[in-house]
């Protein structure tokens, strides 16, 4: 029990620094900074496989259903940011838009997309439930 609690108060603050990392964060480094939050929240489902019995709890319940919703609304975000990023560059190739982009030096902008490394599952190793 002690084992996975002490790991779960050490993923729980790493998932609230990366979440207040991606809600102050502007700009390109949002994209890195909610890239951070998704592995952290890897990180506490990752937890709940490595530990069964953790999942009866109501609290890790009610925290990973919760996580899940956050899990969600970034890819929500994502893909709202990136339809908006494509009418943005769509409008600054397109006439009579990319005269007013040009006048206002207005210029693409990236997509948001992961890491080929964040995408993969995050692997955790824990020591014994009972240490």
């Amino acid at each position: 029990m002690k084992g996975y609690a002490a790991h779960e108060k050490g993923t729980l603050d790493a998932v609230i620094k990366a979440r207040n990392s991606a809600m102050s964060a502007t700009g390109e480094g949002k994209a890195d900074a909610e890239n951070m939050l998704s592995g952290a929240l890897k990180s506490i489902f990752a937890l709940s496989e490595a530990y069964p019995d953790l999942k009866a709890n109501q609290n890790f319940s009610d925290l990973s259903r919760e996580l899940t919703n956050v899990e969600e609304n970034l890819q929500q975000s994502r893909r709202y940011y990136n339809a908006v990023v494509r009418d943005l560059n769509t409008a600054c190739d397109t006439f009579p838009s990319v005269f007013v982009a040009r006048m206002i030096a207005l210029t693409k902008r990236p997509y948001f997309e992961a890491k080929a490394g964040e995408r993969e599952n995050v692997k955790v190793s824990f020591s014994s439930p009972t240490s």
